[in-house]
């Protein structure tokens, strides 16, 4: 079964920065888009960025672009969303998601179908 795990979440300052990983299995992680979404409290859902498995293109938030990067290392089925200069609007539960492909990746909620179970960014001021 397809299954994500989110991982490296935790404390940062304003201004730093924080990698969080996405552990894929029961899939190829050559054939499906990659999502990273984020929710805070009393805020509703919103895609941070999301990267195309056939073209590599990389779709941003305004939020994002500019300080999030996303990379995937195919051969160890993981993901990557690299943050920097973060904020503390930044803070939330960050969510991988996964969508079989060849698919030009949105960032709707809806569009996906698999989703981790989430970590934890707390960005402190």
């Amino acid at each position: 079964e397809v299954q994500l795990v989110e991982s490296g979440g935790g404390l940062a300052q304003a201004g730093g920065s924080l990698r969080l990983s996405c552990a894929t299995s029961g899939f190829n992680l050559d054939h499906y888009a990659i999502g990273w979404f984020r929710q805070a409290p009393g805020k509703e859902r919103e895609g941070v960025l999301c990267i195309e498995s056939g073209t590599g293109t990389v779709h941003y938030s305004d939020s994002a672009n500019g300080r999030f990067t996303v990379s995937k290392d195919n051969a160890r089925n993981m993901a990557f969303l690299d943050m920097s200069h973060l904020q503390p609007e930044d803070s939330g539960v960050y969510y991988c998601t996964a969508e079989k492909s060849p698919w030009t990746c949105v960032l709707a909620p809806t569009q996906w179908d698999y989703w981790g179970r989430g970590t934890q960014v707390t960005v402190s001021a």
